[in-house]
């Protein structure tokens, strides 16, 4: 150094350090707060502290000179400051560095996502370690400054590990330069041995090497604890660009891996037993809910393979293949195992494993304690009027009260006559056959007979005896399908539901039915649009009116020549977003529209695309009524609008009992079941598939197009009439009643609101308005005003004397003998079908979307088939002609 710095030391006790040796900047002045520095090699003491922790205020620093200046360097001047005016600041340890006005307003919070959490990033703040100031400390204070970042500068060990425990910055930025005035390796390792540097990125500023001097290792710096290393540059972009990657790389994964001790926290304190392992089955995590269960220390099983651990020999011997398959695959698994607690005691558990697929992916388990086996058999009897705990029973949601046995619902096994410690449950004489012993993976239903057989232990006779009622009825299985009464006397509704709702009666050999597949079947039919704005004047004419229930389809079918899906689905799709969501051009759209509707027979009278474009028409219709549309999300809509579009493309206009009687090739392919309805789906898809430019499903991701595919296929599969009943009445329990229910208790004005919002936090409830929605798309034709009834009523039962003729030609088993066109009454044959299949599901499907258009309707039709019964009509009349 050229002179000594000259040191004044002010009234309080501060010391104002000038240094003459900086020639460019003879009057500048940096502010230490109280204690000790090393300031230019130099160690200073002072009468007023023992120690000056040298953390300062950059606030009074130069501005960095423009890139037209030389290096001449400006003189540092705080914030509005007049020219000349010096006005050094003290910063004590908790005072933080303030950034310009525009770089503050920069300084924002930033969110970031790590699954399903959403995370808010405070701004980045960084503490450079430099003994003394030159242009690379500079360099990062002003590229700080630019980023919005706020800093702190540290001059000594001390100091600098004071301000990091204080301030727990993410990015540490040491130099490393030269020695002489501290040891970067040494204050890296202090820092380094601190807890709340395990998410710190800390930076190494090395000097830069010559062209011939060979490159230093990075091992020394790494095994002191630097993330990093900087080659010296006093560039501002350079020391920029360094801590903007560091930010958006190391401190962003930092940032998130913070946040997963969170999720630990959670764990920790969870009432249920989580285990993880890795993809080899080692485990690599057990919380204290499971180390009590088993009693192991979690020190005794992290690191070890489940294969070490003692097995219980009451398993299934192939459950460990079957778990293995399932997760193997990606599926969740969850059932019954039984597990050896450490003490060698075997306890039976309720084990659900999800597999969480990656790279370096994880196995979790979820275990509690089933209260069937012997050891929780006492516990359950001396707890059965108290609060259950996590520890003895815990339910999937939450945790019993079991006050009442009998009344409480409650995942239990069966209490068994063969328990040793209940002697008098063994002189029981109700039968075996009641009881349903443990299974390793239990349905619904085998979890509700298990509640009613421990109900029964301890009942009057009575009860027992009613409850084995009870049993008999749920051992059967069509649970949701009611059994014929007096209607089964009325050949019309008797003949409607054999032909609708069985799968097929019996195959007669050396009858084969070969169902051939018109893939191109050619159409006579004006030219299709480019897009929905070329449509001719007089189709969109009519299409101005699709968003009503009254809307024409037979008008549209006419002027398009047998031809209205296209059109229809053009504006239909347009108005609910599809080719956006679908990110996919409306050519595709309109090419995979003529595809689908050229698969469409239109030789059948009823199955045809007109029908599509009916069904089509009422499910966007639905889809417009307010709590459909708020309980439904964007990829419902488009799937619901997608399956109602192709749920009966290539119909033969044959039922699948006839399929399955003729020995069909799709009957065979589906093995007599949902024939036709498994065969549309999987058509479909194909059509779609197969050529890019009608692929609508090209451009979406690949987990939104899984969950599409899946939402509709589970659509078309339940226009099957098999399961009407099931779909209808767990509509009716899961969605009316729950709602009724909701709404009796809260009276206030937004009660519909939040019961909407209940139905959309549960996807199974979403499934269940889905299908409900295609299936009353789907028989809709009673709702639609009566000229149109009328005509689907003569278009349906012309399709059923059609199978008819043909079954008695070929010697099939005749599915339904009312259809006959010489004897079937179509009056009589509408009021069975609204009896049996409409009125219930439309009274439910009211109560929830509220269409009392439709439901109007369905009076009047209804009254018109009454009328025309009662007069002993066969044929269809419309009203006009009932006065003559």
């Amino acid at each position: 150094m050229g002179c000594a710095p000259s040191i004044h030391v002010s009234q309080s006790g501060v010391i104002y350090c000038r240094d003459s040796d900086e020639s460019n900047s003879p009057h500048q002045t940096t502010t230490i707060s109280q204690g000790a520095a090393a300031l230019h090699g130099l160690f200073i003491k002072t009468d007023a502290a023992d120690s000056i922790p040298s953390v300062l205020a950059y606030q009074s620093r130069q501005q960095p000179p423009p890139p037209s200046a030389g290096p001449r360097r400006k003189e540092r001047r705080e914030p509005g400051a007049s020219a000349g005016a010096r006005a050094p600041r003290c910063c004590g340890i908790e005072a933080e560095t303030q950034t310009s006005t525009a770089s503050a307003k920069q300084a924002s919070t930033t969110e970031v996502q790590i699954g399903p959490m959403r995370l808010t990033q405070d701004p980045i703040q960084v503490l450079l370690i430099f003994a003394k100031e030159d242009n690379q400390s500079d360099g990062f204070w002003w590229a700080c400054d630019r980023a919005g970042y706020r800093c702190n500068i540290a001059r000594t060990p001390e100091s600098a590990l004071e301000c990091f425990l204080d301030k727990h910055q993410e990015i540490i930025v040491i130099d490393h330069r030269n020695s002489r005035y501290f040891d970067a390796e040494d204050i890296c390792r202090s820092i380094r041995a601190t807890k709340p540097s395990e998410h710190t990125v800390i930076l190494a500023v090395v000097p830069r090497t010559s062209a011939d001097q060979e490159e230093t290792s990075v091992l020394p710096l790494l095994n002191a604890g630097f993330n990093r290393q900087f080659m010296e540059n006093s560039s501002i972009t350079a020391c920029y660009n360094e801590l903007v990657q560091i930010e958006h790389g190391e401190v962003r994964s930092q940032f998130k891996l913070r946040a997963c001790n969170a999720v630990f926290a959670a764990l920790d304190h969870c009432q249920e037993a989580v285990e993880i392992t890795s993809e080899d089955h080692v485990i690599q995590y057990v919380n204290p809910a499971f180390e009590r269960m088993m009693g192991y220390h979690k020190g005794e099983l992290i690191g070890k393979e489940l294969t070490e651990l003692p097995k219980s020999d009451k398993n299934r011997a192939d459950i460990l293949d079957t778990i293995n398959t399932f997760i193997k695959k990606g599926k969740e698994w969850q059932g019954v195992y039984y597990a050896r607690r450490k003490s060698g005691d075997s306890i039976q558990q309720h084990v659900k494993i999800t597999p969480v697929i990656g790279q370096g992916g994880h196995f979790v388990s979820l275990k509690r304690l089933h209260c069937a086996n012997e050891n929780n058999k006492q516990l359950y009897k001396s707890h059965r009027d108290e609060k259950y705990t996590g520890d003895n029973f815990q339910s999937e949601s939450h945790s019993f009260k079991c006050k009442n046995r009998r009344k409480d619902s409650a995942d239990v096994k069966s209490i068994t006559s063969q328990s040793s410690d209940a002697p008098s449950l063994q002189a029981r004489r109700y039968s075996s056959t009641a009881r349903i012993h443990s299974m390793t993976i239990e349905a619904p239903i085998t979890k509700v007979i298990n509640i009613i057989n421990a109900a029964q232990e301890n009942s009057p006779i009575t009860v027992a005896e009613a409850l084995d009622r009870v049993l008999e009825i749920l051992r059967t299985t069509e649970l949701y399908s009611p059994q014929l009464g007096t209607k089964d006397e009325d050949p019309h509704t008797s003949d409607l539901v054999g032909g609708l709702m069985t799968g097929g009666l019996r195959r007669l050999s050396g009858n084969e039915y070969v169902f051939s597949k018109n893939m191109n079947l050619s159409h006579n039919h004006p030219s299709v649009p480019n897009t929905i704005n070329d449509v001719p004047p007089c189709i969109a004419q009519l299409l101005d009116n699709e968003e009503s229930w009254d809307f024409n389809i037979f008008e549209l079918e006419a002027v398009t020549n047998k031809r209205p899906l296209v059109y229809l689905g053009l504006k239909v799709f347009a108005r609910f977003g599809v080719s956006e969501f679908l990110n996919c051009s409306e050519a595709t759209l309109r090419a995979w529209l003529q595809v689908i509707e050229a698969n469409y027979h239109s030789s059948n009278s009823y199955h045809n695309s007109t029908h599509a474009a009916d069904v089509l028409h009422a499910t966007a219709f639905f889809l417009g009524k307010e709590r459909v549309k708020g309980s439904l999300d964007h990829l419902d809509e488009v799937a619901a609008l997608i399956a109602a579009t192709i749920h009966d493309v290539d119909h033969p206009g044959r039922t699948n009992s006839f399929l399955c009687n003729a020995g069909s090739e799709l009957a065979v392919l589906y093995n007599d079941m949902a024939v036709l309805e498994s065969h549309h789906t999987a058509l479909a898809f194909q059509l779609t598939t197969k050529d890019s430019k009608c692929n609508i499903f090209k451009n979406i991701d690949r987990n939104h197009y899984r969950t599409l595919r899946q939402a509709v296929i589970d659509m078309v599969l339940a226009t099957e009439m098999t399961k009407h009943f099931e779909h209808v009445n767990k509509f009716v329990n899961s969605i009316n009643k729950p709602m009724a229910s909701e709404q009796t208790s809260s009276h206030s004005e937004g009660s519909d609101c939040e019961c909407t919002a209940n139905i959309k936090n549960f996807p199974d409830n979403q499934t269940l308005i889905k299908r409900m929605m295609i299936k009353c798309a789907d028989v809709a034709n009673p709702c639609r005003p009566l000229e149109l009834c009328i005509e689907w009523a003569g278009r349906i039962s012309e399709e059923y004397f059609a199978q008819t003729d043909e079954e008695k030609r070929q010697g099939l088993p005749v599915v339904m003998p009312v259809f006959d066109r010489n004897t079937c009454s179509i009056p009589k044959s509408q009021i069975s079908f609204i009896d049996y299949f409409i009125t219930d599901m439309f009274d439910a499907w009211d109560a929830f979307a509220h269409l009392p258009v439709l439901m109007q309707h369905l009076a009047n039709n209804y009254k018109h088939w009454k009328t025309l019964d009662e007069l002993k009509c066969k044929s269809l009349r419309l009203p006009s002609e009932n006065n003559n």
